[in-house]
């Protein structure tokens, strides 16, 4: 029996997280049935709710092993002597982490773009540590389906990175943005996959939730969250940003006959505002009320349902456009015509591979009503192309989507 521990992942909080493990099980249950999977999470109740079927599939959730003080007196220094940022302290596991890596037959780095300064220096080399670990113990390590780096800006992190990604086992990019930039590296055990969430299954969403859907009329499902806020520099910027996008869906609601709903994709399972998208765009949502629209033509959806139920949900909409990466991956896998609102390499690299262009990405620091309804209208005028296009290119990429799983198996004969 194979065992593997999961790292990259700590909450299903993100449904994109879910969507990565999720998928990431079907693949490699395909290609090794009888495999088994320690999940870390920070509470193995929440998060097993989410997927009930998860004990059927091999899972077993586990105690998450939280980012060690020494990390963090680490970042709050080297903001003072940035010369510290290529010498993170090198922290060890907690023994209930590193006994349950020494149990496994490998381990697998999700998360997508762990690997990356989306979430700040201290998580990078947090995460690093632990596959480190696994390294050190002598397990098959690899970097899976991931967007890497750039860290082209920070030569002393750029430097460790190189080191760093030369010791797994295999590693596997979801966008040829990423494997150029690992070749420029001179890393060399990369290949080119596509993104496992591409072939997630969807289960059915709640009646009360479909039934939000109107079928006579187009629907438009919408993601934005908090994190879109952090390219406005000033408050009165943000809260200005704040009512460009509900200024865009007014618009949507007086010139078009379609019906909004407002999509969350990360949202706490312990109910709080914390990164919540629900909660980000309730505030969206009440700018959109004041101008006189109601539960019949725009809803934001309940913060309850789980990856696989959401993408039961964008799959009936007419468009969509989304800031969570995951959510418009969920869009583009089901030939739904999208706009991407991106902020790093991953949404850029997942359209230009995907149609040879970034057209249909639109750069979060450029989000206004006007730019959002450009792209809206484009999403219009171009359907029938977009949903020609996916209809032909969408099921080689769920093909493609599971090729971590096969070079794994040719892996695990090879150890």
């Amino acid at each position: 029996m194979t065992k593997i521990y999961f790292a990259g992942q700590d909450n299903f909080g993100n449904r994109g997280c879910e969507a990565l493990i999720r998928s990431n099980i079907k693949t490699i249950k395909q290609q090794v049935p009888e495999a088994t999977f320690l999940v870390p999470t920070k509470n193995e109740q929440q998060d097993a709710g989410q997927w009930p079927d998860a004990e059927k599939q091999g899972v077993m959730f586990i105690s998450f092993e939280p980012i060690p003080s020494s990390i963090r007196w680490w970042g709050r220094f080297r903001r003072v002597w940035p010369k510290l940022e290529g010498s993170p302290p090198r922290f060890k596991v907690t023994t209930v982490t590193r006994n349950a890596i020494e149990s496994c037959d490998a381990l697998i780095m999700t998360g997508g773009d762990i690997i990356a300064l989306e979430y700040g220096v201290e998580s990078l080399y947090y995460w690093a540590r632990i596959c480190e670990t696994a390294m050190e113990l002598g397990k098959p390590t690899i970097l899976w389906a991931a967007s890497v780096g750039p860290f082209s800006n920070n030569p002393m992190v750029e430097a460790k990175m190189k080191s760093f990604l030369k010791r797994f086992s295999l590693i596997t990019v979801r966008e040829t943005a990423s494997l150029n930039y690992m070749r420029d590296l001179g890393v060399k055990n990369v290949e080119l996959v596509i993104d496992s969430a591409f072939s997630l299954d969807v289960e059915p969403a709640p009646e009360t939730v479909t039934a939000l859907i109107d079928s006579g009329k187009s629907t438009l499902g919408f993601n934005v969250s908090p994190l879109i806020r952090k390219f406005r520099d000033a408050d009165d910027a943000k809260e200005q940003l704040d009512v460009q996008v509900a200024n865009f869906l007014i618009n949507v609601l007086n010139d078009l006959d379609f019906r909004v709903l407002l999509i969350p994709h990360v949202d706490p399972l312990d109910g709080s505002d914390d990164n919540s998208d629900s909660a980000y765009m309730e505030k969206i949502l009440k700018h959109v009320r004041e101008a006189g629209f109601g539960n019949d033509r725009i809803v934001n959806l309940p913060r309850t349902l789980n990856a696989a139920q959401l993408k039961d949900v964008i799959r009936q909409c007419t468009y969509f456009m989304g800031a969570r990466t995951h959510a418009t991956v969920a869009a583009l896998s089901q030939g739904v015509p999208t706009t991407s609102i991106a902020y790093s390499i991953k949404a850029k690299g997942i359209n230009q591979d995907l149609f040879g262009h970034t057209h249909y990405v639109l750069e979060t620091p450029e989000v206004t009503s006007f730019t959002l309804m450009k792209h809206l209208t484009m999403l219009i005028n171009d359907s029938t192309d977009i949903r020609q296009h996916l209809q032909s290119r969408i099921p080689e990429w769920k093909e493609k989507s599971c090729r971590s799983a096969v070079l794994f198996k040719t892996l695990l004969a090879k150890s």
